[in-house]
């Protein structure tokens, strides 16, 4: 696949700037025209609870917001990844799967319950206006952020461009608040940036899979081949990529891969079970590639990372990858409501599930910068520290199970699951490239070694 199709399934753990939250829709109701005696007494106690703490709570109560958190509590009983979403944060999904959306260009997170500034998005209003990684948000346009929920704050920082807005930030050192009135603009979400790490050796960083990543790909790879040095290697960072929409995965894939299976998923339904194939492709990019992982590489990035590492086409540098190997719809339910909820795994080409295992490297390098410190990241949160999340039994007759697809899948998922970006500079993923930060990274410089060791050997008997 090249192009989005209809429908996509969304995979990635890490969400740029929105969190889901549940709520009820047309979906519970539809549940309630089938299942045993034992189903409809459970709903029967469900209804005698309801009824009393209505009737005889100490204090008045709003029944619907009762169902919302007890099907909430339901959902996220499954497995971390379930969720019932509110018509707000189904909202923002969608939109963060188009890469671009108007705002004000920061992507932040919730760390020790208070909305932090991960780092601005080059270019933006934020950007310029001097917002830094780091910051708190305490406040926008005057509303407190204190027990704000993320999505909440990505909405109201969230807008059509030319509207201002204010935000209240405390920094580290300042002696005082300080106000930045932003006006917002269009955001461009940049999944894919590259350069050249020497003649001949190019870079390449993908920070998500959206709507567009594969043709961004396509066509960096296109400007690295026709420089003036035939390129003879690619770096292909997928560090602290969180994942994203599962037909990007493939075609990314996809492009590297002649033949094979490029990943399968099998789920419970048969419909839910599909083996993706690579296709041969006119534009062979044959030169040897090095893949950076590490515990933030999540998801879609696990995709393409075991899809090269089981074809033996990439060679997989770094550490231990975040290990989400389950797959999420979202069904849409009345009044703008969305169902997310676990359908499958997936498997790498050899018949692994990575579910809270991970992608291991080739090489393992743990992470720093020349001149300083280890950056560990072996301690950070992965899939296997989440409640609830769901074990794998491995064996081969369950990797091999898997029908062709008819269609591709038909919605979309997404979540964040802590803070994989862990010591690394914020700035190192979504800020701009530039030569002497790569140079002082030591996963990079090893890989860079690598592909030119390579490329010496090769020649060595001519």
């Amino acid at each position: 696949m090249r192009k989005s199709e209809k429908g996509q399934v969304r995979l990635w753990v890490v969400m740029v700037v929105a969190v889901l939250v549940g709520t009820i829709g047309s979906g519970f109701y539809r549940g309630l025209q089938a299942g045993d005696e034992a189903t409809y007494k459970g709903l029967k106690l469900f209804s005698d609870v309801i009824d009393l703490v209505e009737k005889n709570y100490v204090d008045e109560v709003d029944t619907e917001d009762l169902i919302h958190k007890a099907i909430q509590g339901m959902m996220t009983s499954l497995d971390p990844h379930s969720q019932l979403l509110p018509p707000e944060a189904f909202e923002e999904l969608q939109i963060d799967t188009r890469g671009e959306f108007g705002g004000i260009g920061i992507v932040i997170t919730m760390q020790k319950g208070m909305l932090t500034v991960i780092s601005p998005i080059e270019g933006t209003p934020a950007y310029e206006a001097g917002v830094q990684a780091g910051d708190i948000i305490t406040a926008v346009d005057g509303a407190s952020t204190k027990d704000m929920m993320l999505w909440e704050a990505v909405k109201k920082m969230r807008g059509p461009k030319g509207e201002p807005v204010v935000i209240t930030i405390v920094r580290e050192g300042a002696a005082k608040p300080m106000d930045f009135r932003l006006v917002r603009d269009i955001i461009p979400i940049e999944s894919v940036r590259y350069m050249t790490l020497k003649p001949g050796y190019g870079y390449i960083r993908i920070t998500n899979f959206q709507e567009n990543t594969t043709d961004d790909l396509d066509a960096a790879l296109r400007s690295l081949e026709s420089g003036a040095t035939p390129l003879k290697g690619l770096v292909l960072d997928l560090r602290d990529n969180p994942g994203g929409l599962l037909n990007q995965a493939i075609s990314v894939s996809d492009l590297f891969l002649d033949e094979g299976v490029i990943v399968s998923i099998k789920g419970r339904q048969t419909r839910h079970t599909r083996v993706f194939n690579a296709q041969p492709d006119k534009d062979r990019h044959a030169y040897p590639i090095v893949v950076l992982i590490n515990s933030g590489s999540a998801s879609a990035s696990e995709i393409v990372a075991g899809a090269l590492q089981d074809h033996r086409r990439g060679l997989i540098l770094g550490t231990s990858s975040f290990g989400k190997g389950s797959v999420q719809t979202v069904e849409t339910l009345r009044d703008g409501y969305g169902l997310k909820f676990t359908i499958a795994l997936y498997y790498t080409p050899s018949g692994r599930s990575i579910q809270a295992q991970g992608i291991e490297p080739d090489i393992l390098v743990k992470h720093r910068f020349i001149d300083a410190e280890f950056i560990e990241d072996e301690d950070l949160l992965k899939e296997k520290d989440l409640r609830n999340h769901l074990e794998v039994n491995q064996s081969e007759d369950d990797a091999q199970e898997a029908v062709e697809p008819e269609s591709d899948a038909d919605a979309h998922e997404e979540e964040k699951p802590g803070n994989p970006q862990g010591r690394r500079p914020p700035q190192n993923r979504y800020g701009p490239l530039d030569m002497e930060g790569l140079q002082a990274d030591n996963q990079v410089m090893r890989a860079l070694g690598i592909l030119v060791s390579y490329d010496i050997f090769k020649n060595l008997n001519g």
